[in-house]
């Protein structure tokens, strides 16, 4: 296990986020288990988390095999019933007594409020006193969600970045009750999963969301007045100031459905000038969601 990484993790949700945070943690050496809503998503969460494993035996990410990996995982359901890990473990077991061994749990479940609050709420009552909890939320306050929670200063945000096997960065986000020392900690494990820290206090969008959601509102505004194409614009960004991908690429990765939630949550905080576009609001009610649905700013169903 690599120095400073929990030696058990969990994590709540394994959709693209949550299984993404637990392949970080299991190439550092945690062993790590992921609970979902069902069966059928657990099912999928296990699928999904194997095949970004096996691609970084392939890329030479670790020296461990696929095999050491996968007995690492274990994938049970909010229904107190295991689908079996990742390894092809078929015990049963209660998702409380499977999360009350970690020492670090991360929430990674829609952006929802309320899903949120429902999820610590069920996490804090099954761990111990020393155990952290932490959200991996891209525009909720911190200081909304603790307030569903016994213990506010064992809990802060780790936001992770969309796809987390490659990205570099991790931002630790502190709330008014967070203790201070949380944050050195959580400074380490996220060194120790080979990315950058940054910390930023409990405000709006944080660092990250708030500029990122700027930007790709201010690009989605250009091509909602025809000012260029959306090819161009990233273009503009990518070469004029080497972003490595432009605003509107980013978007369709990131899903338009969720950039419009981030974007009415900093509106209603920060006023007009994070009104989501008309544009916008129109291609979600399309479907048009971006990679996730085939199609956003970009075509994406043959890619």
């Amino acid at each position: 296990m690599t120095a400073g990484v929990p030696a058990r993790v969990g994590v709540i949700g394994g959709g693209r986020m949550g299984a993404g945070i637990a392949h970080a943690f299991v190439l550092a050496g945690a062993e790590v288990v992921v609970v979902e809503r069902d069966a059928d998503a657990a099912a999928a969460a296990s699928a999904r988390l194997v095949e970004s494993l096996r691609r970084s035996v392939e890329r030479s990410a670790t020296e461990r095999p696929l095999a050491d990996l996968e007995r690492a995982v274990t994938i049970t359901t909010a229904s107190a019933r295991s689908v079996g890990a990742a390894r092809g473990a078929s015990e049963l077991e209660p998702p409380g007594s499977a999360l009350a061994g970690c020492s670090l749990v991360i929430e990674a479940v829609p952006e929802q409020r309320e899903l949120k609050h429902a999820a610590l709420a069920h996490a804090e009552e099954v761990l111990d006193d020393a155990a952290v909890l932490a959200t991996n939320t891209s525009s909720i306050p911190i200081s909304d969600l603790a307030a569903a929670l016994a213990r506010p200063e064992r809990f802060l945000g780790l936001h992770f970045f969309n796809p987390v096997p490659a990205s570099q960065l991790v931002e630790i986000v502190v709330g008014e009750a967070t203790d201070p020392a949380l944050v050195d900690r959580a400074r380490g494990w996220v060194t120790a999963i080979g990315k950058t820290p940054v910390v930023v206090r409990d405000s709006p969008g944080f660092a990250s969301s708030r500029l990122g959601v700027a930007l790709g509102l201010e690009a989605i505004r250009m091509v909602e007045e025809g000012v260029a194409s959306p090819a161009d614009i990233d273009a503009a960004m990518e070469l004029g100031y080497r972003h490595p991908v432009g605003p509107l690429r980013t978007t369709d990765l990131v899903g338009l459905d969720v950039r419009l939630g981030i974007a009415e949550q900093l509106h209603a905080r920060l006023g007009d000038r994070f009104a989501p576009p008309q544009l916008l609001r129109r291609m979600v009610a399309d479907g048009r969601l971006g990679r996730k649905s085939g199609r956003g700013f970009y075509e994406w169903s043959e890619q």
